[in-house]
């Protein structure tokens, strides 16, 4: 059976697209059928072959961590529309897994970055794609000289109610972490959070960036508010992504 008759009998939609990728991305053919078999067997594309590409960047991932999607694109451009003019930009990419936005932005940008998450895992793979990643939960290990100096706060937080995780394709529910996936009853608890400190972090004119399905938007917003930020939903139909922007 040939590769792309066995990826298409597995489900793969774009069978033949994969197999030419997985066929560049094998060293040798034992690698090749290593690398088919896991795919076969529901692992991510991305994290089979090690990679993701995400704003025109090489992200590199590892089993388990979050892949990052293409309707988070959406939000790295309306960060980088966002920055202050000026060479000295600080970004903060909080719960950021693979470190993808936080990378996009800063290389868009010039800009000075930080990132953190909670996961060990994810804290090890982002520092292959970004200098300066903490492990710690949300701002707790972010060096204190940053506090009211960040000027784009991207927090791609779990957004997912706890009864929709097992709804999830099982290449995210069975192959990410469910700390990057579950944000617990009405998939808002994170950032709620989030916003508890997030103002105090923010520079004068800085900007919360999080992700949200069009149900939550609202919601979302309203909590900004409460929290003293300045909110407002943007949405993509390219991207089929909704931001919710928080500004100080």
């Amino acid at each position: 059976m040939s590769i792309v008759s066995r990826l298409r009998a597995a489900g793969c939609v774009f069978a033949e697209d994969e197999a030419e990728l997985l066929q560049s991305a094998a060293g040798s053919p034992d690698e090749l059928e290593s690398m088919i078999a896991r795919r076969v067997s529901g692992l991510p594309l991305e994290q089979v072959v090690g990679w993701a590409e995400f704003c025109g960047l090489r992200i590199l991932l590892d089993p388990g961590v979050f892949v990052p999607r293409r309707r988070s694109e959406f939000l790295v451009r309306q960060a980088v529309a966002l920055a202050p003019a000026g060479p000295d930009v600080t970004v903060v990419d909080l719960c950021c897994g693979s470190g993808a936005l936080g990378a996009a932005v800063a290389s868009q940008l010039g800009a000075s970055l930080h990132a953190a998450d909670i996961d060990p895992a994810a804290v090890a793979c982002a520092r292959r794609n970004v200098a300066e990643v903490h492990l710690g939960d949300l701002f707790d290990p972010l060096p204190a000289s940053l506090r009211g100096r960040i000027d784009l706060l991207l927090a791609n937080v779990p957004y997912v109610p706890t009864a929709e995780v097992p709804m999830l394709p099982a290449e995210a529910r069975e192959h990410e972490a469910l700390v990057a996936l579950d944000g617990g009853p009405d998939g808002l608890d994170v950032l709620r959070r989030v916003l508890a400190d997030a103002r105090s972090w923010l520079a004068p004119g800085g900007h919360l960036l999080v992700e949200t399905s069009t149900r939550q938007a609202d919601t979302a917003a309203k909590l900004m508010a409460d929290h003293g930020l300045a909110p407002r939903v943007e949405a993509s139909e390219e991207f089929f992504s909704t931001v919710v922007i928080g500004s100080r």
